[in-house]
């Protein structure tokens, strides 16, 4: 069957093979298209593909995740406050049930490649400060894949993300959750928690690299952040990291004195602190590995019209080619932007 190429949906196969008009060989035939086909087809300007008239039972890879994910999200979750409450008790966390809860999600995270879907998908349940450290490790887990880093470092990496503010169970409730502006003194104490984070780690899982991260994931490139004051020559790479997934987690979350924000627009934010206070390449490659997880999710634009983002520009990061019915909207040449991304 013959269709025009905005006529393609995810999940149909591909009968023949397609060629650009100059003979460049694109797709072979037996390919299950995703919408990552369809705007390659696009930028090359194909219009006509042949489809197989029965579409194959293949999952569209910008489907939400399996609630197997939410459950054992849910189950990290709850874990994460058994961890807060017996490190403000105690002062440690048992290293077996910090494991307990991070290794079935690392595993539930290993199936996952629509970082994007997943975390759209997400239910919240106004547990903020736990989700948080949930987040942060499942982003610096991924972090540290997209540059390179092996499964086992990633693992490290991740770990040290889903401890990074465990510091904040010695913090009284009435200053974290305190809706209106802190006094000085009570802002100093937060920024305790690093160094009691820094504590935790050590004394319970002896974890160098987890327990740097606890410290130092506020400082910052400048030199403006805490608890040292310290330039990025003296922070280790894996805070480096953390740092990056805690302020996305911390700016698309829903806070005692936050709404939530967009998970496209914060990036665009995140872009310009890796200019300022973030370590470029790590936040670039963020970014970068983001952006395409965007590609068939539905965005709503500045003028209102709501449409389908089909193509990512190389250069022009944050103004795709949005489909709108059977118009594309190329945002990189107009003054129209991205105002959210609908779940």
């Amino acid at each position: 069957m013959r269709l025009h190429i905005t006529k393609v949906h995810a999940g149909d196969l591909l009968r023949e093979h397609v060629y650009t008009p100059s003979g460049l060989h694109v797709l072979a035939p037996g390919t299950i298209m995703t919408d990552v086909h369809i705007a390659l087809l696009l930028r090359h300007q194909i219009e006509y593909v042949e489809i197989d008239d029965a579409r194959p039972n293949a999952p569209n890879p910008h489907d939400a995740p399996d609630t197997a994910f939410q459950a054992q999200y849910d189950i990290a979750v709850g874990r994460m406050k058994t961890m807060f409450d017996e490190a403000f008790q105690n002062g440690f966390i048992k290293p077996e049930v910090v494991d307990q809860t991070y290794d079935p999600l690392v595993e539930s995270m290993r199936q996952e490649t629509d970082v994007v879907g997943l975390l759209l998908s997400l239910d919240s349940k106004d547990d903020y400060t736990y989700e948080h450290c949930i987040q942060v490790g499942m982003l610096s887990y991924y972090i540290a894949k997209w540059l390179n880093y092996s499964e086992e470092e990633a693992y490290g990496v991740g770990k040290a993300g889903f401890l990074h503010d465990i510091g904040k169970s010695k913090i009284h409730k009435t200053i974290l959750l305190k809706p209106s502006r802190l006094t000085d003194e009570e802002y100093d104490e937060i920024k305790r928690h690093t160094e009691y984070g820094y504590e935790i780690v050590m004394n319970s899982v002896h974890d160098r690299v987890a327990a740097y991260a606890a410290l130092q994931h506020h400082e910052r490139a400048n030199g403006k952040g805490y608890p040292f004051g310290i330039t990025y020559e003296w922070v280790h790479p894996v805070s480096k990291i953390v740092a990056v997934a805690d302020i996305y987690s911390a700016m698309i979350s829903s806070r005692v004195y936050q709404q939530k924000r967009d998970l496209f627009v914060v990036l665009k934010e995140l872009y310009d602190l890796s200019f300022t206070e973030l370590d470029p390449m790590i936040t670039q490659t963020f970014i970068r590995r983001m952006i395409p997880n965007f590609i068939g999710k539905l965005a709503v634009l500045t003028d209102g019209r709501i449409g389908e983002i089909v193509l990512n520009h190389t250069t022009e990061l944050f103004q795709p080619l949005v489909r709108i019915g059977n118009e594309f909207v190329d945002l990189a040449r107009v003054d129209t932007e991205i105002e959210k991304i609908v779940s």
